[in-house]
């Protein structure tokens, strides 16, 4: 089991997430940015909106994922 934080996967608050694959801690942050985006929370709509900026530059935003899992894979267990 690893731990990451929303603000560790480019969101906006120290929510942390408990997971044993990134593909699950991925689910669970797309998950709660969802219910931000619902709950209109300024915080995490900025995150949104810079994640939306990102995925303009070609290849930009699968290169950012891939960073999340490096940084997932080199964490060590709970």
């Amino acid at each position: 089991m690893k731990t990451m934080t929303c603000i560790q996967l480019g969101g906006a608050c120290d929510k942390k997430f408990h997971a044993e694959t990134f593909d699950e801690i991925a689910e669970m942050s797309k998950q709660h940015g969802t219910e931000m985006f619902h709950a209109k929370d300024a915080a995490h709509l900025e995150a949104m909106n810079k994640m939306r900026e990102m995925m303009k530059t070609p290849g930009a935003m699968q290169e950012w994922f891939e960073g999340k899992r490096k940084a997932f894979d080199s964490l060590a267990e709970d």
